[in-house]
């Protein structure tokens, strides 16, 4: 892990739970793609508001990153890199665009929670990660519907 903050908080965690002390290194991350709503999203983890994520297939492939799986943890943080709270996966479904419910975009927990906000406002993000691979966002593509339950906060 690159990150102090995450780092630290990390440690204070295993000094609660040994029983992960060999788990892998969480994944440090931040909602969103702007400091606005990735501050606001920290602070919906922290409250227990979000327990979802929905990154696209596609820009995880081009990132070259791997699928999350269940179990794995996160460091989540603010847009400057502190550490604001850890996660921990719980489910992980891939699902077409067209597909994502209410109830999903409930669990996503920003804005009105409604299902049309979550789908305006993810378009707008997925249209921003695929152009800088000169691809579009499409109603059948597959998005990465990945829940989690904070498990430690400071």
């Amino acid at each position: 892990m690159d990150n102090a903050s995450a780092r630290n908080m990390w440690g204070d965690y295993l000094d609660q739970h040994l029983e992960d002390a060999f788990h892998e290194a969480p994944k440090t991350i931040h909602f969103c793609n702007n400091e606005q709503d990735a501050n606001e999203c920290a602070r919906l983890v922290k409250q227990g508001i979000k327990r979802a994520t929905s990154p696209s297939l596609l820009g995880l492939q081009y990132r070259k990153e791997r699928l999350p799986k269940i179990g794995d943890f996160m460091v989540v943080t603010d847009w400057e890199g502190t550490a604001q709270c850890i996660v921990q996966t719980t489910k992980v479904k891939l699902k077409p665009f067209f597909s994502i419910d209410a109830e999903y975009a409930r669990l996503e927990g920003e804005g009105d929670q409604s299902l049309e906000q979550w789908k305006k406002t993810h378009w707008e993000y997925y249209e921003k990660e695929l152009a800088q691979f000169d691809r579009v966002p499409r109603e059948s593509m597959i998005v990465v519907c990945q829940e989690f339950e904070k498990v430690f906060e400071r």
